[in-house]
């Protein structure tokens, strides 16, 4: 098993190898801007194009989770990744991890970077945190693409059913974590990559771990899931594994205009898993947004 979470690491560590030999010159990494609680927000910028695609991570993520969607559009948009807030190499002081704050991460650095023409790319619990940054910049951002997320947004969950739930991650967030990650790929997933999802995840920061899933789950017992779109009137189209059925006319009671693209047989990190396939649909509905 061994060999096989080394073998993973090194294709990684070879796409960022690409990133690096064929990065623009402008390119930039490690860069910060400051959000609006002034807590520090690490990011990075490839390519100088008018369009800018920023790339949003989900629950105990980071940044490294889109290496391989950074060399696949570098040179025809410019790319941005970011760490949010308690993750990555972001700060980590909050007292509560917030989707509207984690909004706010996201606008401190578009708007840092002057980026005028934005469409904002969220997997997972990075689809709610895209909803509240385009409420935030309403004058620069086009349209939003969700990564396995956003698939009813008039789901809901009791109050007590969330507690319970975040009982079990205060009770042992490592072990929690590591079985809510594992039960979200497919059979047949590569060994090497479940193990390096897992291991990672389950290793991240429990504090924000446990304050943004709750947040983030939280908004489907109050409703803001849905709610957040009264205010965001803007094209959303999502890619999609088929581990959880979308509801497409319960979202296009909410949003502007609203459509699906199923990549099937794929797991929850299906950008990590077929990304040749993903890049492809990815750049189809980037065109469709901006025609």
């Amino acid at each position: 098993m061994l060999k096989k979470y080394f073998k993973y690491i090194l294709i990684l560590l070879s796409f960022i190898l690409i990133i690096g030999c064929s990065k623009p010159e402008n390119s930039r990494k490690g860069l910060i801007a400051y959000s609006t609680d002034n807590t520090p927000i690490s990011y990075s910028v490839y390519g100088k194009a008018d369009t800018c695609l920023v790339f949003v991570h989900g629950w105990s993520c980071d940044s490294r989770y889109w290496d391989l969607q950074v060399p696949a559009f570098i040179s025809k948009y410019k790319v941005v990744t970011i760490d949010l807030a308690g993750h990555g190499h972001s700060g980590s002081e909050r007292k509560k991890y917030t989707m509207d704050l984690f909004g706010d991460d996201v606008a401190a650095v578009i708007n840092k970077i002057g980026a005028k023409k934005v469409i904002l790319i969220g997997h997972s619990m990075g689809g709610a945190v895209i909803a509240h940054a385009a409420k935030k910049l309403p004058q620069k951002v086009v349209g939003l693409i969700g990564v396995d997320t956003l698939h009813n947004v008039e789901n809901r969950y009791t109050a007590e059913e969330l507690e319970a739930l975040i009982g079990s991650f205060k009770k042992d967030f490592q072990k929690q974590a590591a079985g809510f990650v594992l039960s979200m790929f497919q059979p047949g997933t590569d060994p090497a990559l479940v193990d390096w999802v897992a291991s990672d995840m389950s290793a991240a920061p429990s504090v924000p771990g446990i304050s943004a899933i709750s947040e983030y789950l939280g908004e489907f017992v109050s409703g803001d899931a849905a709610g957040i779109f009264k205010q965001v009137r803007l094209p959303v189209r999502i890619i999609s594994a088929d581990l959880w059925p979308i509801d497409y006319d319960a979202n296009r009671r909410h949003m502007l205009s609203f459509n699906a693209v199923i990549m099937p047989k794929t797991g929850h990190f299906l950008m990590m898993e077929r990304p040749n396939e993903f890049n492809d649909i990815l750049a189809d509905t980037i065109e469709w947004i901006m025609e």
